[in-house]
């Protein structure tokens, strides 16, 4: 039986909703988790109004609910101490960076990586459905904007760690000792991102009768004559 789309939303609400409270619990650093939670305000902002609108598909809505579930972990434990080379130490007997050859924790790159791959998608449906572009653009913006939100947000990072300083902003801005950080980061998000664009390109280029013509078509200039100098 097919769910409901509002019935589908209000179910991935409710288990977020679970998911945060036990999380809220004693984070390892409340102070850090408090800053890691603003990003819900404009998420939920966002979310709400495109919910009313039905603006997105369910696929963006389990992409996003993906994503904010696995950024309350990093919330939970802060991203630089998420364990989870105890957990597959746990599974395996072996721990996960030293499988990898890996001297840091790499959950935040993970993260990075994720927002890039999982968020895409809905945004490539804001610019299908709120700004009406076409063809090349439909793949070319959703990953503009998954870099420029991405440095905005290694800009945030940085301002709150020269405002609030010391092991509170160091803790929220996570770079571990790498001054290739926040290059890293958005280099991560660029590379989900453009692997998420690229596979919808392929899927609509098999499925999509007038894919190449779409394309094609959003190319031209529409006013030759008014774009001349």
């Amino acid at each position: 039986m097919k769910v409901s789309y509002e019935k589908h939303g209000l179910t991935l609400l409710g288990l977020f909703v679970v998911w945060w409270i036990a999380l809220a619990v004693k984070p390892w650093y409340r102070h850090d988790w408090i800053l890691e939670n603003v990003l819900l305000i404009p998420a939920f902002t966002l979310l709400i109004w495109g919910w009313k609108r039905r603006l997105f598909s369910r696929v963006s809505h389990t992409l996003i609910f993906i994503f904010l579930c696995l950024h309350e972990v990093g919330a939970h434990y802060t991203y630089e101490k998420v364990p989870y080379d105890a957990w597959w130490q746990a599974l395996t007997g072996e721990t996960f960076n030293a499988m990898m050859g890996w001297q840091r924790n790499h959950f935040d790159r993970l993260l990075h990586f994720l927002y890039g791959l999982l968020c895409a998608y809905p945004f490539r449906e804001i610019f299908l459905r709120v700004a009406g572009v076409k063809g090349f653009w439909s793949y070319f913006l959703p990953l503009d904007v998954m870099l420029s939100s991405s440095a905005l947000f290694e800009l945030i990072e940085w301002a709150a760690a020269t405002v609030f300083g010391g092991d509170l902003g160091n803790a929220y801005l996570g770079t571990q000792g790498d001054v290739w950080d926040a290059h890293k980061d958005m280099a991560l998000a660029g590379l989900g991102a453009l692997i998420a664009v690229l596979v919808i390109a392929f899927i609509n280029g098999r499925c999509q009768r007038d894919f190449a013509r779409e394309w094609s078509e959003s190319l031209k200039v529409s006013s030759p004559k008014n774009s001349a100098a």
